[in-house]
């Protein structure tokens, strides 16, 4: 593995150096460090300049494979991302979610692949973490979503809190008394910062959020079936926290996908939608907060199944003591 060296991709008359990049990368890796220069989406960029083997770039392809010499130039054609005017407003071109992967067995094995844990370790290394509130002593880690997990990003309203899932603070709060929580979206940092702030997140008085991560801790890996797909390993908090592991950190998303680094620890929440028909109805973040609270007692979560987390019961002797303001082990719970 060596270092690319710096490229030099011009975009509306300005240049921008790319720099960090290895051999082992991606296209993918390309466009995602390319989107943090420029605010360009990967998926909007066209990228000229590059010499490709049948004309045809693909995001899979590894960049030693374009032979790209240092400070080699790369022209960017695409539309910047525009800043949000309204939390509620997204970009007009932008997609909708792509519909979950059905993830199968033998695939969860990449989790396990050299050049994807190196990935990882590079991020651990790179990706600056700006701490809202310092980590407490002894508590687990809760890493929550945002789009279709805590708000609707897609209905269209007159401010964010109509598009906010239900009980949503209450959750929090709820959570907060034995987890730290960390918000990790595929989104940038902006767009974060702006839905917190809109939603009433960030300066609620009964919970604190420790850290925001957004789509530059991500790392692309190749899958069988799927091709390239965006995920977020876990292992980029777990580096940089020693207090937090797969034995203690569960991780809430609508996509599966993007917990197949760290399989374990994700539960799929089911996404919400279309906010103005199923505020009444969706209780989803009320039987979350009860199964939070149950495993909280449990010292590893290593052998807890989340795909049947509605089913869960926790050992009474455990909840005994839990309400005792005791930690307890447990078993995994129901597995029927």
């Amino acid at each position: 593995m060596t270092e690319v060296g710096d490229l030099i991709v011009k975009f509306q008359r300005e240049e921008h150096k790319i720099t960090g990049l290895v051999d082992t990368d991606t296209v993918s890796d390309l466009k995602n460090a390319i989107y943090k220069a420029t605010q360009v989406c990967p998926e909007r960029q066209k990228l000229l300049g590059l010499k490709v083997k049948g004309n045809q770039l693909e995001d899979g392809m590894s960049l030693s494979s374009l032979k790209l010499k240092p400070n080699s130039k790369i022209m960017l054609v695409g539309t910047r991302e525009e800043e949000l005017a309204k939390v509620i407003e997204p970009p007009a071109d932008m997609p909708e979610v792509v519909n979950d992967f059905d993830i199968e067995e033998e695939e969860i094995a990449i989790e396990n692949r050299e050049e994807y844990l190196e990935k990882v370790a590079r991020r651990v290394k790179d990706y600056k973490i700006n701490i809202l509130n310092e980590p407490r002593p002894g508590k687990k880690l809760l890493v929550l979503d945002i789009d279709y997990t805590l708000f609707d990003h897609r209905s269209v309203a007159e401010n964010a809190l109509e598009l906010m899932r239900p009980h949503l603070h209450d959750f929090l709060a709820s959570a907060y008394e034995d987890y730290d929580i960390v918000i990790w979206s595929a989104t940038g940092m902006k767009w974060i910062e702006t839905k917190m702030k809109g939603l009433g997140v960030e300066t609620n008085v009964n919970y604190k959020i420790s850290f925001y991560v957004d789509c530059d801790a991500m790392i692309s890996v190749h899958t069988p079936k799927y091709g390239v797909i965006e995920v977020k390993p876990l292992g980029v908090i777990w580096g940089k926290f020693e207090q937090w592991s797969a034995k203690n950190t569960i991780m809430f998303d609508d996509i599966r996908r993007n917990f197949i680094m760290n399989p374990q620890n994700g539960l799929k929440i089911k996404p919400f939608k279309k906010a103005h028909f199923n505020r009444e109805s969706d209780t989803e973040l009320i039987k979350l907060a009860k199964y939070l609270k149950d495993i909280a007692q449990l010292e590893d979560f290593s052998n807890l199944n989340h795909k049947k987390w509605e089913r869960y019961k926790p050992p009474r002797h455990a909840s005994k003591k839990h309400t005792e303001g005791h930690s307890s082990q447990g078993p995994a719970g129901d597995e029927g």
